[in-house]
């Protein structure tokens, strides 16, 4: 059976609750006390929510880090067995 690739987190992080709340990845960054440029690269899936940044998020978004990180696991294991498959 095929498994769909999960989103990742900052996918659901821009759909989910940047666009619901109306805020922007400007405001989000200075909300964390971050540049910008790092809340840009997770949206785009470019980089990964870090432990810090998800306390970050729960801060800010009352989402548990622990959601966050659940987020990005299910998403680096997808792609890690994706990988196993093209060694196979």
């Amino acid at each position: 059976m095929k498994q769909q690739k999960p989103s990742h987190p900052g996918e659901l992080l821009q759909r989910l609750y940047l666009d619901e709340m109306e805020m922007t990845q400007t405001e989000l960054a200075e909300k964390i006390g971050c540049r910008h440029a790092q809340v840009n690269l997770i949206i785009n899936g470019k980089r990964n929510i870090t432990p810090t940044f998800a306390l970050a998020l729960e801060r800010v978004l009352k989402v548990s880090a622990e959601t966050w990180l659940n987020l990005q696991l299910k998403f680096d294991l997808w792609e890690a067995r994706q990988q196993l498959k093209k060694r196979a």
